[in-house]
């Protein structure tokens, strides 16, 4: 069993008006990635990738052990994916691709997709045309989740979904981490389900990987501290300062590798610090994609 579900070396892919830049990712087998990027990010472009649609320009795609693009066809039975722009067959009922999936993947659970189908609340004799966006995304991860895949690749699950539908799709993903050898990555808007479900977190942003780490590490790095004082540009130069915002003799720092070292350096700068509080990822998110230089000030 190898001990990496998707390992990336080096990937590039240009476009035209868009570059992939020398990716290098690894997921464990048994962990959750979040990644989290704006749209244009290149999410969806790394994930056709890990599908076998397209093939990068340059570097080493591994997936589930397989070397893509020599060994896709292995690699795609060991792959569920869902995609927000996947599409169904509208005049086909969920029961026909159902037994589509079935007659293709070995791996198939009818007990399994039995259960789904009730905790969707899905009528498998109705055709999807029907469907509500909600209940086509529903449907979408019945049928990636009831071959168990060893790697389900989800990109953006949770878009659009009405509250229920979300946390049924929320409670559906958390259900794959019980089987410790079964991967997931998957991109979202919502930063929320990331810092819920994710065991590591990727930010990528213009085709470029900001950052990647295990979940603790980096909710941890970061700090927002309210200081009082004079403004000088040797705050903004600090290495760990990465946004500043003044207000008067208030002034609000957002840091990163954050460490107790760092508030007497403050108070040698002639800053009163008021407090220290920790930051949720979509603070830490749009902080960490800002222009990289000096830090951002407001």
């Amino acid at each position: 069993m190898t001990t990496a579900a998707i390992a990336l070396n080096g990937v590039r892919k240009t476009y035209a008006e868009f570059s992939l830049e020398a990716i290098d990712l690894e997921l464990p087998v048994g962990q959750v990635m979040g990644l989290v990027g704006v749209n244009g990010a290149g999410k969806s472009t790394l994930f056709r990738i890990l599908t076998g649609l397209i093939q990068p320009d340059e570097g080493q795609v591994e997936v589930c052990g397989y070397r893509l693009p020599h060994e896709q066809v292995a690699a795609k039975r060991e792959i569920g994916y869902a995609s927000d722009d996947m599409r169904l067959y509208k005049g086909k009922t969920l029961r026909w691709h159902m037994d589509l999936i079935r007659a293709a993947f070995a791996g198939w659970d009818e007990t399994y997709a039995s259960q789904l189908l009730q905790r969707f609340d899905l009528r498998p004799n109705q055709p999807v045309g029907g469907f509500s966006h909600g209940q086509r995304v529903k449907a979408l991860l019945l049928l990636s989740l009831a071959r168990h895949p060893r790697l389900l690749l989800l990109d953006e699950p949770t878009t659009g979904l009405d509250p229920l539908a979300h946390d049924e799709v929320l409670q559906a993903i958390a259900e794959v981490l019980h089987d410790e050898e079964r991967s997931v990555l998957f991109s979202s808007h919502n930063t929320r389900d990331v810092e819920q479900l994710a065991d590591s977190i990727a930010i990528l942003h213009g085709g470029r990987l900001v950052a990647t780490r295990d979940k603790e590490t980096f909710l941890d790095d970061w700090r927002r501290i309210l200081c009082h004082g004079e403004w000088s540009d040797e705050i903004a130069a600090l290495p760990e300062v990465a946004s500043v915002r003044r207000n008067g003799s208030v002034i609000e720092l957002k840091v990163k590798a954050f460490s107790d070292m760092l508030l007497p350096r403050l108070r040698q700068l002639g800053l009163t610090v008021s407090d220290v509080n920790r930051m949720d990822l979509e603070d830490i998110f749009i902080t960490s994609i800002r222009p990289e230089g000096v830090a951002h000030v407001f």
